[in-house]
């Protein structure tokens, strides 16, 4: 490749991260259809990559890659409509010529209502955030499906059908009304949520069917932040995302090993990180209402300080996460509860809160239940306990560096010092 079409390639992937999902959503929104307008603008983009280096990158490069993008979509309707003779495409041709010649008129930005047509109730709830990550971001179906651990074939078929569903059902491309706003935003906040996590549990980033998808949850985050910047909770789950993220390097010592967020050295957190997510969630608390997201983020601010106190604010955490439960009925919102517990009213306290969760099925393959149980029986004396509950966590973990650490913790039980119950209270 010269060098002149390294410039353009390289142009043509800043466009591609600025700019996809605002093509894609401005296309799909005239025509509902999610696939053809991603064929289009893949088309455009060869034909980018095949004239810039000879015509130079036009002043307006996103401009250019939506007129070819529209163009090519014409030319499929008019296939179309001359192979099956119906006239239904005719509407989409005119919609789709509007302002062809402009290429300097703002295009409008539709992601929004994008996302919101992604994670439409007609959409299957475990396709509402690869399908997301295809349309807002690009990813193609089987990086998608790596980093869900899901068959390439099985997630093309779901994103295929999603599509079909958004084209068929005539899905609306729309911000919800009033009345179902709540709702509707919860499913795109969680599809973001969803990807985080994802890309959360490879702390140590050297998962390649994961790597970057924490970042661009991030990415997504923040775009939903700058859309709707009055929204407390879409400021408060940037602020969780940020939190949490900041700490990621602080996850793994020198040499690999697992590091509990008790354990961190708040030296290695990323502060201007943290400075951000504070100021996010400041700016949410103004709303003066609260959701999940800010009562999450919350709890990860009350660790946060740490790094100016020397200990985090368990008794604000303690008390966060009794909203939290009262607000979810979350059994993970309850576990971590019981964690802040043993902080400030000890090891007995908090072991009868697990106690009350032993007969709840979700719990019964969740590792960090097993491993605060665990630790916190051992604290209690109960040592024969302590030790098949850390068999049963070791078990269900799929971390190697997390299993040698509950292995260390476990070894303890031998010792004067038992370990201290360490949930994963330190992000998704």
């Amino acid at each position: 490749m010269s060098p002149g079409s390294e410039a353009t390639q390289r142009t043509a992937e800043a466009v591609a991260r600025r700019s996809y999902g605002k093509l894609i959503a401005f296309l799909a929104a005239r025509t509902r259809d999610v696939a053809g307008a991603e064929d289009a603008l893949s088309e455009a983009f060869a034909s980018a990559l095949a004239s810039w280096p000879a015509t130079g990158v036009p002043n307006n490069p996103e401009a250019w890659l939506l007129t070819a993008a529209r163009r090519k979509m014409i030319d499929a309707a008019r296939q179309r409509h001359t192979r099956d003779g119906t006239a239904e495409h005719l509407v989409l041709l005119a919609e789709l010529a509007e302002g062809d010649d402009d290429g300097h008129a703002a295009i409008p930005d539709d992601r929004l209502a994008l996302m919101f047509a992604c994670t439409h109730p007609g959409i299957a709830p475990e396709v509402r955030a690869p399908l997301m990550l295809q349309v807002i971001l690009g990813f193609d179906a089987a990086a998608i499906a790596s980093a869900f651990l899901v068959a390439p074939s099985t997630m093309g078929q779901r994103l295929s059908r999603a599509k079909a569903k958004i084209r068929d059902a005539g899905i609306p491309f729309r911000v919800p009304a009033q009345h179902e706003w709540r709702e509707r935003l919860d499913g795109v906040l969680e599809a973001i949520y969803a990807t985080y996590a994802e890309g959360w549990v490879d702390a140590a980033g050297t998962d390649l069917r994961r790597r970057n998808l924490a970042e661009e949850a991030i990415w997504l985050g923040s775009l939903v932040a700058t859309l709707l910047p009055q929204e407390p909770e879409a400021l408060g789950l940037l602020s969780l995302m940020l939190h949490a993220h900041a700490r990621r390097s602080a996850r793994r010592d020198a040499q690999g090993r697992y590091v509990p967020l008790a354990e961190q050295d708040p030296a290695l957190w990323d502060a201007a990180m943290i400075d951000e997510a504070e100021a996010l969630l400041s700016r949410a608390a103004g709303s003066r209402a609260v959701g999940r997201y800010q009562l999450e983020a919350a709890i990860q601010s009350a660790h946060g300080v740490r790094r100016r106190s020397g200990h985090a604010d368990w008794p604000a955490i303690e008390q966060l996460y009794d909203a939290l439960v009262a607000m979810t009925g979350s059994p993970v919102a309850e576990i971590n509860r019981a964690i802040a517990v043993a902080e400030t009213r000890g090891a007995v306290a908090a072991l009868a809160l697990l106690d009350g969760l032993a007969g709840d099925p979700r719990l019964a393959q969740y590792q960090p239940y097993w491993a605060a149980r665990a630790g916190l029986l051992a604290r209690v004396g109960q040592r024969q306990a302590a030790d098949q509950a850390y068999e049963r966590a070791m078990g269900l973990e799929p971390d190697a560096a997390v299993r040698e650490f509950l292995q260390q913790q476990r070894l303890a039980l031998v010792t004067a010092d038992p370990p201290r119950p360490s949930a994963r209270t330190d992000g998704a």
